[in-house]
């Protein structure tokens, strides 16, 4: 199951929880509010019977979906490609990631700007609205096979943080600033 906890700000090895001191849990329903980002619980053994995952993939319109695996065996040139998951950037699209296998942490701001950490593993499908800045890890499995689902064609396009100025940034603060 998902979680999600406020992040230190250590530059320790991006593999590790980096929880606080204590630790700051938020609740999965505390998520979207925070950060807009959405969750659900799939059943990944059996995708082609799964409901949910049809009526998503329906409803938002994801027509296009291909699946990766990241790790050292798997994805060429990994510590580069692992190195460009981790520095802060945003889509003009949104992202939406489905864990097959294995975990991983995105890292997103949240409204006031603090990194929350999201621990998800298998059966988790993530959306990261269009305009947030986030990044990606896996966690010290080194491991996660994920679908990534997109509407139409991809578009791989990460812009590094600052991207302020781009329209998928203004809307996604407007929306944060009116979801209240």
């Amino acid at each position: 199951m998902v979680q999600a906890w406020y992040m230190n700000d250590s530059s320790e090895n991006p593999q590790l929880e980096h929880h606080l001191n204590p630790p700051q849990f938020i609740p999965i329903e505390k998520l979207f509010p925070l950060s807009r980002v959405e969750h659900w619980k799939i059943d990944v053994d059996d995708l082609e019977n799964e409901k949910t995952y049809k009526e998503i993939r329906e409803s938002r319109g994801y027509d296009y979906e291909d699946q990766v695996e990241v790790s050292r065996t798997t994805l060429p040139n990994y510590d580069a490609k692992i190195k460009a998951f981790y520095t802060e950037h945003l889509h003009e699209d949104e992202e939406i990631r489905l864990f097959l296998a294995g975990s991983g942490y995105f890292d997103v701001r949240d409204k006031d700007d603090k990194w929350i950490r999201i621990k998800a593993h298998k059966g988790d499908l993530l959306v990261l609205p269009a305009g947030i800045y986030h990044r990606f890890t896996t966690d010290t499995d080194n491991y996660a096979k994920v679908k990534r689902l997109f509407c139409g064609n991809p578009c791989w396009q990460a812009l590094d943080r600052p991207a302020d100025n781009v329209p998928a940034r203004k809307q996604y603060l407007n929306d944060l600033a009116t979801s209240g």
